[in-house]
């Protein structure tokens, strides 16, 4: 063998052991996620697969049915829910790791209608003047919870409870919007803050509270490197920039 093809021949095992080794680092972290997150997540794990190699695979759903799946064995690694209540009872119910639950969103939630003159604020809720208005089901969904505190705080709730059309997760409830199944509804901000299209009124933080949304790592994910690297990179700025042009408001290093 003359000197160049050794020099070649060498040249692709260093490279093919380079990508055996970096093959070998590389993990998959399951992340069970609520749909008002969708959007930003998909974009969090395309730039954590590119930083760290390691891939996140998702599963979007209501933040109660997710919890469901958990409880019955789902092998999730991550949580990322909609509310605080659920990871709190995930370390209680000891589907989750204490001391790593934190709040990784702070969602809002807004009142959207494709048609760019019907929603003008409340008193779009006060007329009344339209046939049906989605929200996510109250039971699973913190934010369908949500637009029911909103409404019963502007006390409207009851004068449209018959108009009330339910989404089983706020993706669901964005597409009956969406698509005109309902004329308008409540959606999480971060589902339209990327575009300007229809009419929307950002519901007034004072009445409701907070969207607070924790991540909690699982069980099932204790020891996973790929899960564990997953927390640490939604905790830094790379994956805060996302979720703060998604509409959120500033995460915080809440912990138990």
């Amino acid at each position: 063998m003359d000197v160049f093809s050794f020099i070649k021949h060498a040249a692709a095992a260093a490279l093919a052991l380079a990508s055996c080794v970096g093959g070998a680092h590389a993990g998959e972290a399951k992340i069970a996620v609520a749909a008002n997150f969708t959007q930003a997540a998909k974009e969090i794990g395309e730039a954590f697969e590119k930083e760290t190699g390691h891939e996140a695979v998702f599963s979007f759903g209501a933040t109660g049915q997710l919890y469901a799946q958990i409880s019955q064995g789902a092998p999730f690694d991550v949580l990322l829910a909609a509310d605080q209540a659920r990871p709190e009872k995930a370390v209680a119910e000891g589907f989750a790791v204490a001391g790593s639950r934190f709040t990784y969103a702070v969602g809002k939630i807004v009142l959207y209608s494709t048609d760019k003159f019907l929603v003008t604020g409340d008193k779009t809720l006060r007329s009344g003047g339209f046939h049906n208005i989605a929200i996510a089901n109250p039971v699973t969904a913190p934010y369908g919870a949500t637009a029911v505190d909103v409404m019963k705080a502007l006390g409207v709730y009851e004068a449209l409870r018959t108009k009330l059309v339910r989404g089983g997760n706020i993706a669901q409830t964005y597409q009956f919007v969406a698509t005109g199944a309902a004329e308008l509804g409540f959606v999480a901000l971060s589902q339209i803050a990327t575009h300007g299209k229809g009419s929307r009124w950002t519901v007034p933080e004072d009445l409701y509270s907070p969207i607070a949304q924790d991540a909690v790592l699982l069980r099932h994910g204790e020891g996973n490197e790929a899960a564990e690297a997953f927390i640490t990179f939604l905790k830094g700025a790379k994956a805060h920039a996302i979720i703060e042009r998604y509409g959120y408001g500033a995460p915080t290093e809440k912990h138990e």
